[in-house]
């Protein structure tokens, strides 16, 4: 997703900041780290001088909107390999893909279907792999729909349910779903949602009928990764209650199936501070997860008779929970694992020894590493990705570690020269509870056009982003987000705040009762360092977020006056209002981000009711359909800057939800911000850009 802040006492930066370097590529018109221009080479010296903000770049916003199309849900079946495909350029649609053996790469569902579940509002994995078919979740009606690979697909589940995370039972020929019943006359006590596990006949068996499914478990307020033993005898899931958010606490549960019925439903891991997750079970009917015992997700096995952590390693074996069906484990013979683990906002592949816990590192060229499937005991498909390159589906060799890629959608050609490869700062931020300065964490991103550079009086425009989530992180891959901007003559900052994840639990709590504090101090001390450090100039830095970054953009502009801009992508203004109006899944978030429901406390926190301090211009960006931060949080907070005659611009987009997947609103969304900084700026992009109207600006207008 997705608060106040008093005065604070910044810390000095005196304190030297961890730079790791990774590949550094002077670039023209980049600084040293002493703050001078980086000596020309000859490709430098006729560079042309121009300011910061003006530079002509090849990346466009409509390259953007192509890079937004993205590979999720990696599956695999009889040496086929399935995976969902976005598509900006057809309204944001997801469609589903098969590369067979012989490497034949076709789009399976029709035009008029789009691949995408809404269970817990975020969705995830909507489709299941037989072996003469698939079943998938349509978007439009949230319907199970069965495709046999050379026929139309045909619905299976009836209107006002809907389906994520299924799971094949071969051994009782049925599927496994999360169902959400949205029925009017099931709504619980709360208005909310029911949430189950269900079980339906597989389709084009014998006997098969059109149904709802039937309920296996219910009762707990959310559920996931319902898994079946090979032999079909145990089940495992994982659930939780509110106020928990499925990063806090879980429940790994496990039963006997006995027919069409559980018994013996019984807690393996039921403990406060752990929030298990990713059950499955091996060959022989064991059960492992990844669960957090002591600060870092592990995997744990859990035999009849202990529990065990494998290898105890400071890695995240996980994330958090916010899409459904993920895969971050694979179990394979020979008691090994192969697992994704993340440390720092960096991912590793590696194998691990299930009896004497070894971890052993898979040699590869990626930052970032989701969906771990096997093709076999010896190949491994995964979704990747580089601090150089697009998102890709690799397969690689798990005996050589030789990796190829297999599929990998059609992107911008980007000139090496012209990339700003990220830099790891480590730098002090506010004391913490214990009244010793917190060490925060950030990429920071110097302008790069080998065709420019500017004049050695000027230091460059920042632009601070700040992820959402909160608890998600911001990792060293290419974006061309970034660069669009970096390319163009900005500085960018992309800050992992106290609240992120890839850092440890510890680390993912400090943000609990502290948002709109933590993170925004956090940002604050980045730009704090970077202009101690000479890299940018203070008097034009901007921040930037979506959704709960949007918050912290607002929270930063409205207690604060370290930025000179900032734009809010469908941000909170007021967390009263966001716990009254928000789905199931988030419905009791802010009490673990800010307290327990306390009017006074959620108004002293919220933006919206804080514009004393609230000066500096602001672009709002939302869209109309979107449910997690509906558009009434964007409309009061323009209304209100329109009051106080604060320069503001607001554009809406129909039809969008939580995020922008349509190419046009992509464009338009990039081209506007864009618009906006060189406005209140005061520079001129080289782009032809459709004006955005900013009232109250120039000031006093």
């Amino acid at each position: 997703m997705l608060i106040r802040s008093t005065t604070l006492l910044l810390l000095s930066f005196v304190l030297c900041a961890c730079f790791q370097k990774r590949d550094a590529v002077p670039a023209a018109g980049a600084q040293d780290s002493s703050g001078e221009l980086m000596p020309a080479s000859t490709e430098q010296t006729r560079s042309r001088i121009a300011p910061y903000g003006t530079w002509e770049s090849p990346i466009t916003a409509a390259d953007l909107a192509q890079a937004a199309i993205d590979l999720s849900d990696l599956r695999t079946l009889n040496g086929s390999v399935y995976w969902r495909e976005s598509r900006p350029a057809e309204g944001g649609r997801q469609v589903l893909m098969r590369r067979t053996p012989d490497a034949q790469i076709s789009q399976l569902t029709p035009p008029e279907f789009n691949v995408r579940t809404r269970v817990h509002e975020y969705g995830g994995n909507a489709y299941l792999v037989l072996d003469d078919g698939v079943v998938f979740v349509n978007f439009s009606d949230q319907r199970l729909y069965w495709q046999r690979f050379t026929q139309a697909p045909v619905a299976i589940t009836p209107a006002d349910y809907q389906f994520a995370d299924g799971f094949v039972d071969r051994t009782n020929q049925r599927m496994l779903w999360v169902r959400e019943d949205h029925r009017a006359e099931t709504k619980q006590a709360n208005g909310e949602e029911r949430n189950e596990i269900v079980a339906l006949t597989l389709p084009g068996r014998d006997g098969f009928e059109p149904s709802a499914g039937q309920v296996l478990v219910s009762g707990a307020d959310f559920y996931a990764h319902p898994r079946m033993a090979p032999d079909g005898s145990k089940l495992a899931w994982i659930e939780w209650d509110h106020p928990n958010m499925p990063w806090d606490r879980t429940r790994l549960m496990q039963a006997t199936v006995r027919g069409t019925q559980l018994i013996n439903q019984r807690a393996r891991i039921d403990s406060p501070g752990m929030a298990p997750l990713e059950p499955q079970f091996d060959a022989a009917g064991v059960l492992y997860a990844v669960a957090d015992p002591a600060n870092w997700w592990n995997l744990v096995r859990l035999s009849e008779a202990k529990f065990e952590v494998i290898g105890s390693i400071e890695r995240e074996f996980a994330g958090p929970l916010w899409q459904l069906g993920v895969s971050s484990y694979a179990l394979k013979s020979k008691q090994q694992a192969l697992v994704r683990t993340s440390f720092a906002a960096r991912d590793q592949l590696a194998l691990l020894d299930l009896t004497s816990g070894q971890y052993q590192t898979i040699d590869l060229p990626f930052d970032a590493i989701r969906e771990v499937q096997l093709l076999d005991d010896n190949y491994a498909l995964v979704l990747a990705q580089s601090v150089r390159d697009s998102s890709e589906l690799v397969q690689i060799d798990l005996r050589s570690g030789e990796w190829n890629t297999l599929h990998k959608p059609k992107g911008k050609d980007l000139d090496s020269a012209l990339l700003s490869l990220p830099v790891a700062i480590e730098y002090p931020s506010n004391a913490g509870a214990d009244g010793q300065p917190r060490t925060a964490h950030a990429w920071f991103y110097a302008p790069k056009n080998p065709r420019y550079a500017a004049s050695k009086a000027e230091l460059p425009p920042l632009i601070a982003m700040v992820h959402g989530g909160p608890t998600s992180v911001s990792r060293a891959t290419l974006n061309l987000s970034r660069q669009f901007w970096t390319s163009r003559g900005f500085a960018v900052v992309d800050v992992n705040y106290g609240g992120s994840t890839t850092y440890g639990r510890a680390y993912r709590e400090r943000l609990n009762g502290n948002w709109g504090i933590v993170d925004v101090q956090d940002v604050i001390a980045a730009v704090n360092y970077l202009i101690a450090e000479k890299k940018i100039d203070p008097k034009r830095a901007a921040i930037r977020g979506g959704s709960a970054g949007g918050f912290t953009t607002l929270a930063a502009l409205a207690f604060h006056d370290r930025f000179n801009a900032g734009t809010n992508l469908f941000g909170v203004s007021d967390i009263a209002q966001l716990a009254a109006t928000s789905h199931k899944f988030e419905s009791k978030y802010d009490q673990s981000l800010v307290g327990p429901p306390n009017a006074a406390l959620y108004r002293q926190r919220s933006p919206l009711f804080h514009l004393e301090g609230f000066n500096e211009p602001l672009l709002t960006l939302q869209g109309s359909e979107d449910k997690v931060v509906p558009p009434a949080q964007s409309r009061a907070i323009v209304e209100a800057l329109d009051q106080r005659k604060v320069p503001h611009g607001y554009i809406e987009f129909d039809g969008e939800q939580h995020g922008f997947r349509q190419a046009a609103n992509i464009i338009r969304a990039q081209e506007a911000e864009l618009y906006f900084y060189g406005q209140i700026f005061g520079f001129t992009p080289a782009d032809s850009l459709q004006p955005v109207a900013i009232k109250h600006w120039p000031r006093g207008r």
